[in-house]
């Protein structure tokens, strides 16, 4: 069933349209909440209160393309999760490498009124993930979005662990000068 169809099902309030989510997008939901949470129940809870979110979400929104729609709701229900889960301790999941990774370019400060300027910065690093090449792209998504291991994108990609992770490295520091060029308080 083609995206549009299902966003009509939501639209309609047709409970098919949960049926038809789970069918062609539960096992994306699962892999990116499962690369998060490293734990199949919270996962598969998170990937439920996906379903409910779109459900609620839609209307009044009408995404164009619906897997990216779910997965962005997937993954910050992970995220909430795994904040939730480790508030006490800090845990040994690669999420926790990868949020400090990613600390060095955005402050994590988020409110209301940043809003818009979140969009800008969001559509400022998709223009320069577009400048990458596919590798470093595949790289970068990959480890970012999808919060795949090192090791993981390494073998994927058929270099070391060691390759990869200096990629990254100056792919980050390359963002970093990209965004303060741009204006960005980092």
């Amino acid at each position: 069933m083609e995206d549009r169809d299902i966003v009509q099902l939501y639209w309609d309030r047709n409970k098919e349209a949960i049926d038809k989510t789970s069918d062609k997008y539960g096992r994306y939901c699962t892999r990116i909440a499962m690369s998060i949470l490293n734990n199949r129940e919270d996962a598969e809870e998170c990937v439920n209160d996906t379903y409910l979110k779109a459900w609620n979400s839609i209307p009044p929104n009408k995404p164009v393309m619906l897997s990216t729609f779910l997965g962005k709701i997937v993954r910050n229900l992970s995220f909430n999760k795994y904040k939730q889960i480790h508030s006490q301790k800090r845990g040994g999941y690669e999420i926790t490498v990868i949020l400090d990774e990613l600390s060095e370019i955005v402050s994590g400060n988020e409110s209301v009124d940043d809003n818009i300027i979140q969009n800008e910065l969001t559509a400022t690093i998709n223009r320069f993930i577009l400048t990458l090449t596919k590798e470093k792209r595949y790289m970068f998504v990959r480890r970012y979005w999808y919060s795949d291991s090192i090791a993981v994108i390494a073998n994927n990609c058929g270099k070391t662990a060691n390759h990869v992770s200096v990629e990254l490295n100056r792919i980050r520091k390359k963002l970093r000068k990209h965004l303060t060029e741009k204006g960005y308080d980092l």
